[in-house]
């Protein structure tokens, strides 16, 4: 039968809680194990009074005695300092006091230099009675911690052993009564049956513990997958909420505008700028959600190449300085000349999704894109000198939906600007960060570090909140 009762298929984690709550368990018995030692000191001091030498007698209760306050000394430690504390106090609380118990079974198995074949055979029988019922009673309650159960039987039994063999071959010389031996063949016996019989109750302890652990993580797990669809139902619903109320309000004004031009088709020359920015508002509240439902499932489509940065800010600004500059804006482009390794469109998504919500936010000033070369490599920064947000907000804005309520211009949108460039910008592997002051403006910094083609592949088909850097 193999010592080893650990399952073969425990994680290392579950290995050190299962030993944690064994040496729990083995403290919980410890103090009635105590009480019981103790009174079974008076019952040999009345069976041995008249058989054994009062200085022998004495030196073994002032062994016992000593040994007892001893163990309740750690017990109380154990309840003052460890009790309420985790797995690694407990094993480290053991480590310190394991000796206890064999010390106990030295001192009650040497109770045999007081008795064996030298007091009337009814005072030994009464002695190897309650000497196997110690035995027995320590399998019960020192069997949920099998070295500690194994150290206090073998240091039991080889300490009778030894005193028995020393009467015999020492002492008697061989010459002492046959039965002699048949007590050490069943002392033999008697232990291993012990020692199994305590090796099938750790097993049953340990199995209960294991099985409580995986029941404990099961529950976990159950609880955390519910709080995720609890989570996914709340976002479901506030994205119904906020995408019912924002594509409403371009729809209807296109209605309006279609009505009136109807009815005024010689205004044509006023209303159809206005339906075409209602068209525009409408296409890109669209833009956002294609971008969202791709990003979580997954389905984005890589291209880690070369990217020229002067190339990519040119056709950036060729597409917002009109917008810029019909909002009386002054825009300006600095860059650096270089390449970067990255995902061209995406790449382009992103720093127009910044440049666009810079011009959205600013209502005077202007708006600088710069690429830069530094010793942490190359970088894009995204200047304006608009509205700014409040520290409260600057960790906030990066989550879905998320809309700062008092800034103009949150109305036609789902919030979701920012959240969908800082996950393009974390599977890219390129950090993002802000810094702003209110009414001042805002600056973000795209750190262009080289894009990993495979850790940019796995972070593309994972499902799960993005990592982002937001750095005040």
């Amino acid at each position: 039968m193999k010592p080893d009762t650990s399952s073969a298929a425990a994680t290392p984690a579950q290995a050190q809680w299962v030993e944690g709550e064994l040496v729990r368990s083995l403290m919980r018995t410890a103090s009635n194990t105590q009480l019981t030692g103790l009174g079974l000191i008076p019952v040999f001091i009345g069976v041995l009074w008249t058989d054994a030498t009062p200085l022998a007698l004495g030196l073994w209760v002032l062994a016992a005695v000593s040994v007892a306050l001893v163990r309740f000394g750690i017990i109380r430690i154990y309840t003052r300092d460890v009790r309420s504390g985790g797995t690694q106090e407990h094993l480290d609380f053991l480590a310190r006091y394991r000796l206890i118990w064999p010390a106990s079974a030295l001192v009650w198995g040497l109770t045999t230099l007081l008795y064996f074949d030298r007091s009337p055979l009814a005072d030994q029988f009464i002695c190897w009675l309650i000497l196997a019922g110690l035995a027995m009673f320590a399998i019960n309650t020192l069997s949920s911690h099998l070295a500690t159960m194994r150290s206090y039987l073998n240091v039991l039994a080889l300490t009778a052993l030894a005193v028995m063999c020393w009467r015999i071959g020492v002492e008697l010389r061989f010459h002492g009564p046959f039965y002699h031996y048949w007590l050490i063949a069943l002392l033999l016996i008697f232990w291993q049956v012990l020692r199994q019989a305590g090796l099938r109750l750790h097993r049953t302890h340990r199995q209960a513990f294991e099985l409580q652990y995986r029941n404990d993580r099961l529950i976990e797990s159950l609880t955390r997958q519910t709080q995720a669809a609890l989570d996914a139902v709340e976002i479901k619903n506030r994205f119904l909420a906020s995408a019912a109320h924002d594509i409403r309000q371009p729809v209807h004004a296109l209605g309006l505008y279609a009505d009136w031009l109807g009815s005024e088709p010689e205004l044509v020359d006023e209303i159809a700028p206005k339906i075409v920015e209602s068209t525009k508002a409408v296409n890109a509240l669209f833009d956002s959600l294609f971008d969202l439902v791709r990003l979580d499932s997954g389905k984005i489509k890589l291209n880690i190449e070369p990217v020229r940065l002067d190339k990519l800010l040119h056709d950036l600004e060729l597409q917002y300085r009109p917008l810029a500059e019909a909002k009386g804006l002054e825009f300006r482009v600095h860059v650096v000349p270089g390449e970067v390794v990255s995902d061209p469109i995406l790449l382009t998504r992103i720093v127009g999704n910044l440049i666009s919500n810079a011009v959205k936010y600013t209502q005077r000033g202007g708006v600088l894109v710069a690429s830069r070369a530094t010793a942490r490599g190359r970088s894009i920064e995204v200047w304006d000198t608009g509205v700014g947000i409040a520290p409260v907000h600057q960790k906030e804005i990066f989550r879905e939906f998320f809309k700062v309520q008092t800034h103009a211009g949150t109305e036609d949108s789902f919030g979701l600007g920012l959240y969908i460039v800082s996950r393009l910008a974390g599977i890219l592997g390129h950090a993002l960060t802000l810094a702003s002051r209110p009414g001042r403006g805002t600056v973000f910094r795209l750190m262009l570090h080289p894009t990993d083609r495979q850790a940019a592949e796995l972070a593309a088909a994972a499902v799960g909140a993005p990592q982002l850097a937001n750095m005040p």
